[in-house]
């Protein structure tokens, strides 16, 4: 999640200081990134060949997926960060959800330990602040 929120910071920032990015330049910045983040599990986990292919895999579809959400929602006028916020925090989990399925369980402990259990808690505490400013809202503020 660390990681998308500072692609998509990367993004930004490179878009206000260089004016508008091409979809091209947009799609190579994305490449690159997945790739490094490929090579740092595929180093960090000691991933196999076809584990670094289905991480690779993953990456692209749901990057690919979670920029289409969020260019919809800025298109859109969405000005409400939370929504972003959940709709990146929705592919987050898609993203470790896919990986428990083909990381071994080593793998997936070292995974877990050093990035995913940080993650899963941040996005349980937005969720549940999320839920409690809801409930707030039915019960009338109270």
């Amino acid at each position: 999640m660390l990681a998308a929120a500072l692609l998509l910071g990367t993004v930004t920032l490179s878009a206000q200081n260089q004016g508008p990015q091409t979809p091209e330049q947009k799609e190579k910045q994305l490449l690159e990134f997945i790739d490094r983040e490929v090579k740092r599990l595929s180093d960090q986990l000691e991933l196999e060949y076809w584990q670094e292919f289905y991480v690779d895999s993953t990456l692209n579809h749901d990057y690919h997926a979670l920029q289409e959400e969020m260019e919809e929602l800025q298109k859109t006028k969405v000005g409400n960060t939370d929504i972003y916020q959940n709709v990146q925090d929705k592919w987050m989990q898609q993203i470790d959800d896919s990986y428990h399925r083909f990381f071994n369980e080593e793998q997936w402990k070292k995974y877990w330990k050093s990035t995913g259990q940080r993650n899963q808690k941040a996005r349980d505490k937005r969720k549940a602040k999320a839920e409690k400013a809801s409930a707030e809202l039915k019960n009338g503020g109270k």
